[in-house]
């Protein structure tokens, strides 16, 4: 599974943050093995300069073979907390879209 860490002007994908997202994602969807292709992971600051609740993004992509691509997104007031509830939500969506795959 190919993971790609895209960030906004204000998030620039550096190699640290880049290697601490491809942990995340990777371990929270290696179970499905070679079913996802690739992993767009996108992080933005919504607020920028700005302080706010909950204003870090995190939009997970997956690429599901035989599948349409399976899309979620998670707010948080850290990059670490957008990206753990992202993470978890990619998990159970990808697991229910399988599932749906296995029934018909």
């Amino acid at each position: 599974m190919q993971i790609q860490v895209n960030g906004d002007n204000e998030i620039h994908a550096r190699e640290r943050l880049s290697a601490h997202v491809e942990a995340v994602v990777g371990g929270a969807l290696q179970r499905f093995g070679e079913r996802i292709s690739r992993v767009d992971v996108h992080l933005t600051d919504e607020n920028h300069a700005k302080n706010g609740l909950a204003d870090k993004r995190c939009v997970i992509e997956a690429h599901i073979s035989g599948h349409s691509t399976t899309a979620v997104t998670h707010h948080g007031q850290t990059l670490d907390q957008a990206l753990d509830g992202a993470a978890h939500k990619i998990e159970r969506a990808v697991d229910h879209a399988l599932a749906r795959l296995r029934t018909h």
